[in-house]
């Protein structure tokens, strides 16, 4: 019995050794590592003592911390008082803590509200602002002369007028010039005050500045600068002149002036149109005043029957026949379609604008060359309707069986004959042209046609 006893006691010491040898032993701890750049205080012993007393030394070259007292214990810092700067009490804590010999820092520093202690600062500020300003007023005014000068100049500069006319092709060009200059001129007595007065960086943020809004402004007015753009283009090679007769994209006028924003039209019918100079360099241009030449063209149809080649002939000779009608180049007559009831003729002929009107002109030859086809027995087609009436019609039997006299069917017409087509007045329509300059005249806007300037 004694030794089961003893033999259960030794099992459970056993078991008991096991369960200690199998326990998890605790992993040794990393000491914290030192901050780095710590104010160290030499070969001294870092006592508290010492330490108040660099505390000290620091804080009394900070306006903010001379209201601020100091007291370690056991390498505890306390720090009591007050500062105007709110945030002074972090600062302080940052600064104290990279001291050696510093466990922890309790912080009691209160701002200071009081109106003495915010007024202090700000005036010692105004002070300060002053006195820089007075010790800097000699150089100061030395760049404002510099610059009134520089910008004199560049503005003097500008106000040559007929300097710029006389080495620019047109009025437009010699204002953008005298413009360009002022400006340069002014940036440049810009940055020469800045730089003299040490302050580049603010230069470099306003050049900065420029730029951005200089880009943010071009792409808001990206259609201004585009008809800018085409002004100057209009103006150096102008593909027109005062009083030319043009065509602008399906828009017909005589042009009045070329302005820094728009070409300014008269149309056929005596109304002021402004079209954009954008548009106007963009667009296709037609103008029949260039070239005093032109030719008019009109078609006619004769019978199915007649021979097309005789026609031809017929109205050339024509055409020959009238004075208005030059002989170089000569008329031209060609087939322009076989119809199923008539044969489409085309006539052309030349004329001189400056001593006939193209309307005019097309008007009498085309009269004249019917009046030939006609006179040589040349049917003119017209159109042929066929209508089917319906016999049982009593109007109609009673016409069958009682016709009316043939000289009761219709009335008789009496030939007359065609007047003499050179009798007609062919001569130029001035009145429009005429508008044009009373316009030019009355009108104070500046015009941008020269014509000096080459012409495309």
């Amino acid at each position: 019995m004694r030794r089961c006893r003893g033999s259960v006691v030794k099992l459970i010491m056993l078991g008991l050794l096991c369960s200690v040898a199998t326990m998890p032993q605790a992993e040794p701890t990393d000491t914290p590592a030192q901050p780095q750049g710590r104010i160290q205080l030499g070969e001294q012993q870092a006592n508290d003592a010492a330490i108040t007393a660099r505390i000290n030394t620091i804080l009394r070259e900070i306006p903010a911390f001379r209201n601020v007292s100091v007291s370690v214990q056991s390498g505890v810092v306390r720090l009591t008082g007050t500062s105007s700067d709110f945030m002074a009490a972090q600062r302080a804590e940052d600064l104290i803590s990279r001291i050696d010999g510093v466990v922890t820092i309790e912080n009691s520093i209160e701002r200071d509200v009081s109106l003495n202690s915010q007024l202090t600062p700000a005036l010692d500020g105004a002070k300060t602002i002053l006195n820089d300003t007075i010790a800097l007023l000699p150089l100061l005014t030395l760049a404002l002369l510099l610059f009134i000068a520089i910008v004199w100049t560049g503005s003097f500069l500008a106000r040559r007028v007929n300097f710029w006319q006389h080495i620019t092709p047109n009025a437009f060009i010699a204002e953008l010039a005298s413009t360009t200059v002022r400006i340069i001129f002014f940036i440049l007595a810009l940055v020469l005050m800045l730089n003299l007065l040490g302050s580049t960086a603010l230069l470099s943020a306003v050049l900065g500045s420029a730029g951005v809004i200089g880009l943010a402004v071009g792409f808001a007015v990206r259609d201004t600068i585009e008809n800018y753009v085409a002004s100057i283009m209009l103006s150096l090679r102008q593909p027109f002149r005062p009083n030319d007769h043009v065509v602008i994209n399906k828009n017909e006028g005589r042009i009045i002036r070329l302005t820094s924003r728009a070409t300014v039209l008269m149309t056929i019918d005596g109304n002021h149109l402004r079209i954009p100079n954008a548009e106007v360099f963009k667009s296709t241009i037609l103008n029949y005043t260039s070239n005093p030449e032109r030719r008019f063209d009109f078609e006619l149809g004769v019978d199915a029957n007649d021979d097309p080649l005789a026609a031809i002939k017929t109205g050339i000779q024509a055409m020959r026949a009238l004075d208005f009608v030059l002989p170089e180049p000569p008329p031209l007559g060609l087939i322009k379609q076989v119809g199923d009831s008539n044969i489409v003729i085309f006539y052309a002929a030349w004329i001189n604008q400056r001593d006939a009107d193209f309307g005019k002109s097309r008007s009498v030859a085309l009269a004249s060359v019917k009046n030939a086809l006609e006179a040589a027995g040349f049917g003119l087609p017209e159109p042929i309707y066929r209508l089917r009436l319906d016999p049982s019609a009593a109007g109609l039997l009673n016409m069958q069986q009682h016709p009316m006299p043939e000289h009761e069917l219709a009335p008789s017409v009496t030939q007359k004959k065609p007047a003499q087509e050179e009798s007609l007045d062919i001569a130029p329509d001035h009145h429009l042209v005429e508008k044009v300059e009373e316009e030019r005249r009355v009108s104070a806007e500046n015009d941008l046609l020269n014509a000096a300037a080459p012409a495309e």
